[in-house]
């Protein structure tokens, strides 16, 4: 379809979408994809099969959720389970029901909606220090890779059965041996996901852009000029973007030295894709009678009927640990890693995080399908297996559609067999590629501060454990400006009694 075909009043959100689905390697847009469903795939079987939970509705409206955000934000946006929530749904002993699910989904996302309209949340970002925010990176990235872990060498009962807790076996359909070699599989292909194109893509357009000036005016160079600051060539951007010229000349070298002891990253190798490919594979060894058990057709959402008391149970025990876990993971946390991973894609911002989490579970939730959001480890996971596009996201949606549509709730005797240790090597990587996001904290303030918000939140092993970090690390950054000399040199200038009397005393120890 031309441009010319368009009317002119479309014509702008045609060329949105059509840059947001901007292509430049399809398979690994396709491996990125499904980077998350490490993530996606436990939490999903344990609220089908412990609380009753409607698959086929799932898949269908979460699909329709990644097409939708992969159109709008032009980013692999991932789709996750509303974490908080699902630990809480699957409590052995007092699971809640699916209309307790649906309300606290529902109460959460309106929670977000207010946020956003308001302008709330959009304040409250500016005033949060990137350490903080880092912090709750991190320790997410870590929490991810202890599960990943658990999944790779403890037997898991995702579905609440028996089973779980034992050491898994070396060998077998789902043993240790298996996990490994798909570890060592992606380490050997993709390394620690630096090849070239892992550069974000401004960044990587100001590189060359910085090359070419610096072949233009080698003289100015060769006097070591800083170049950070505002340039005179318009295709170089804002200030905040550009690098130092130091920084640059480093990553260049550090491109070619990849080049050079990374043969195998010319081939590209789609890992996420196999390992999926690999686990559905042995789903079907490891009980042939999946393919009786598939029933063909989509399952019927109906509108759930939520009581009073459905509502307060589901607001009280599950909305409320999952509402600071969305500001901060959902909300915080993905704006901030998607400006450092596409810094040249503008849509993504925290009144339109919170606005698309809010609208998918008000409008999903109603009708069964599982509460869901957006979150940083799903994109960290999404990106480092290749995903650089919303085409990776829409991708995936389709593919969820599809089979809500083909084997609609039946598709759980598949899933419910997946090996869960190569889970856990997709959410291993995920959770790494989230955690190393918050390398750029070099100084000692900003590291003790983004350790504080991890280690809080790690030690916390409630529902409220983010939100504990969060604060102790926000009244850290606080206590840590107040001592700067800067500060109290703001304050006397606003109260003149303060540096009279702080005057005073310096004559006093002076004569003294």
């Amino acid at each position: 379809m031309s441009l010319s075909s368009v009317p002119s009043f479309l014509s702008t959100p045609w060329l949105r979408i059509k840059r947001n689905l901007q292509v430049k390697n399809g398979w690994e847009e396709v491996s990125g994809a499904l980077g998350d469903l490490g993530t996606f795939i436990p939490i999903v079987i344990a609220l089908t099969l412990v609380n009753h939970l409607d698959l086929g509705t799932t898949l269908l409206f979460t699909g329709a959720y990644n097409i939708i955000t992969g159109l709008v934000f032009g980013v692999p946006m991932p789709v996750q389970p509303m974490k908080a929530i699902a630990s809480v749904a699957i409590t052995p002993g007092d699971p809640l029901t699916v209309p307790q699910i649906m309300a606290a989904g529902i109460t959460t996302a309106a929670v977000l909606v207010f946020l956003g309209i308001t302008g709330l949340m959009t304040v409250v970002t500016r005033w949060v220090p990137l350490s903080v925010v880092r912090g709750i990176q991190l320790s997410q990235g870590i929490s991810f890779s202890i599960t990943a872990c658990k999944y790779i060498l403890i037997n898991q009962a995702l579905g609440g059965g028996s089973g779980g807790g034992g050491a898994r076996s070396w060998v077998g359909l789902d043993g240790k041996l298996l996990a490994i070699a798909g570890l060592l599989v992606i380490v050997i292909v993709s390394g620690v996901g630096e090849v070239t194109r892992d550069l974000p893509q401004m960044e990587a357009h100001n590189v060359e852009r910085m090359e070419n000036l610096k072949m233009a005016d080698g003289k100015s160079h060769s006097e070591g000029n800083d170049l950070r600051g505002q340039s005179k060539d318009p295709e170089l951007g804002s200030s905040d973007i550009i690098v130092s010229h130091t920084e640059i000349l480093e990553k260049m070298e550090e491109k070619k030295m990849m080049k050079k002891r990374n043969w195998i990253k010319s081939i590209t190798i789609p890992t996420a894709l196999l390992v999926f490919v690999l686990g559905v594979v042995l789903a079907f060894i490891r009980q042939p009678s999946i393919g009786k058990q598939l029933r063909v057709g989509p399952s019927t959402p109906h509108v759930v009927h939520i009581s009073r008391r459905d509502w307060r149970i589901g607001f009280v025990r599950a909305a409320i640990p999952q509402i600071p876990l969305s500001v901060l993971n959902s909300v915080f946390a993905v704006c901030k890693l998607s400006q450092d991973l596409f810094p040249s894609q503008d849509a993504v911002s925290s009144f339109s995080v919170s606005i698309s989490v809010g609208l998918m579970n008000l409008v999903g939730c109603w009708f069964g399908a599982m509460p869901a959001c957006h979150g940083a480890g799903g994109l960290a996971g999404q990106y480092r297996f290749g995903a650089r596009s919303g085409f990776s996201v829409v991708f995936l949606g389709t593919a969820k559609l599809l089979l809500g549509l083909l084997l609609g709730s039946s598709l759980i005797h598949i899933l419910s067999k997946f090996p869960v240790g190569l889970l856990g090597v997709l959410l291993l990587f995920a959770g790494l590629e989230l955690a190393m996001a918050c390398r750029d904290q070099t100084t000692r303030t900003d590291a003790f501060v983004m350790l504080v918000v991890t280690v809080v939140s790690l030690t916390d092993y409630t529902s409220y454990g983010s939100a504990m970090g969060f604060g102790c690390g926000m009244v850290a950054a606080i206590l840590l400006r107040i001592r700067e000399t800067k500060f109290w040199e703001k304050l006397c200038r606003l109260m003149p009694w303060m540096s009279q009397h702080a005057s005073t005393e310096q004559d006093s120890a002076t004569q003294y």
